[in-house]
Order: structure tokens, then C-alpha cells, then sequence
């Protein structure tokens, strides 16, 4: 009997260490993961009120520009999102084209946020729920302008434990980096798949509205 007793024991204790073994496993990733959107939603919350002051704020257009363009560059993975944006045309494109396609990608990005600056005047945000998506963190929010209907925002965070940068933005649930994709896509099927043509395109893009 005592043996029997010292077998049950054994199988008992090993039991339950496997039970806890297997509960930090799970459990230890889960706490990871929190954390990681945690500071995913900090980010996003000190991100949007950085941009809202700037919106919302005194200065001119060039200040505000400029402002503006320091925080794209702080928080925003642009050159990512501009080679994600070219898609199977970036591996085809020369070193040179691919120069100066990111440089004019930054440039594109900034006329076209600025160039709507007055039209967020008076633009708010709050936060809603984050979870995790693979590698990655999504941060909801609600965005806000006078005499428009709440908009649904989802921040896209990579690297969200170390260095955290925006690699997406989600609007009522359409993804703009993907949405810029197809248009740079369908243009350069209509122009021969020409690189050089479509940063032409850019460039004046650029100065028409800079």
C-alpha cells in the first residue's frame, strides 16, 4: 500500500507541475502581449495628441508643415509603408529609382496630410481597445471633426515592446497603405510598368500642391 501510495503521490506531484508548466506558458505570452499593447496605446495616444495640437494649433502652413513632418519621421515607418506602397515594382526598380521614389514618397506623404490641415481644424480622438496581430499591436480609436460623423481608426503599431512605429492606418476599415498599393499598381500597369513615370507623376504631385 505505501508503495502504491508513493506511485500516486509521484503522479500527483508530476501532474501538477505539468498543469503549471503548461499555465506559464500560456500565461507568461499573454502577459507579454498585454504589455505590448500597452505601449502600443501609449504610443498612439502621445502620436495623436502631437498631431491634434498641431492641427488644431496657431502657425502657419509652414510651421505646421514642418511639424508635421517631424512627427512622420519620429513615428511613422515611411519608408516601409513607401516600399510596401511599390510593391513588386520596388524589387525591379534601379538603386536610383528607388532614391529618389523614397524621398518623393515623404514628400507626397506630407503635402498630402498638410494639404488637408484645415480641414480637420478643430479635430479630436480617443482611444478605445488594442489588441495583438502577429508580430504587430492595432490600436482603435474614434476621431472626431465638426459637422462629421465619428470616424473608426485603427494605428497599426510595429515593434510595438521596442521601437514602436505606425506601418498602417485604418479608416472604417479600409487600409490606406494598401489603398496607396493599388493606385501606384493600376498606374504603373497603365504606363508600362515605367518607375521613372510614376515618380515623375510624383514630383508633380509634389509641386503642384506643395
Amino acid at each position: 500500500m505505501t508503495r502504491h501510495h508513493s506511485s500516486d503521490n509521484k503522479m500527483i506531484h508530476r501532474r501538477h507541475f505539468l498543469i503549471l508548466a503548461a499555465a506559464s506558458a500560456v500565461l507568461l505570452p499573454l502577459s507579454a502581449r498585454a504589455q505590448s499593447t500597452e505601449k502600443a496605446a501609449a504610443f498612439v495616444k502621445s502620436t495623436g495628441d502631437r498631431l491634434v495640437a498641431i492641427v488644431n494649433g496657431p502657425g502657419s502652413a509652414e510651421s505646421k508643415r514642418s511639424a508635421m513632418t517631424e512627427v512622420l519621421t519620429s513615428d511613422v515607418d515611411v519608408d516601409g509603408i513607401g516600399r510596401f506602397c511599390l510593391g513588386r515594382f520596388w524589387r525591379q526598380a534601379t538603386p536610383e529609382q528607388q532614391k529618389q521614389y523614397l524621398a518623393l514618397f515623404h514628400e507626397v506623404l506630407v503635402t498630402n496630410i498638410t494639404a488637408k490641415l484645415g480641414e480637420y481644424k478643430g479635430v479630436t480622438f480617443s482611444m478605445g481597445r488594442s489588441r495583438s496581430q502577429d508580430q504587430e499591436a492595432v490600436v482603435s480609436t474614434t476621431v472626431v471633426r465638426p459637422n462629421n460623423p465619428p470616424t473608426a481608426v485603427d494605428w497599426i503599431i510595429a515593434s510595438p515592446e521596442t521601437k514602436p512605429k505606425i506601418i498602417d492606418v485604418v479608416a472604417e476599415g479600409t487600409s490606406l497603405r494598401l489603398t496607396q498599393r493599388q493606385d501606384y499598381a493600376s498606374y504603373l500597369t497603365h504606363n508600362n510598368n515605367n518607375v521613372d513615370a510614376l515618380i515623375a507623376a510624383m514630383k508633380n504631385q509634389v509641386s503642384r500642391n506643395g
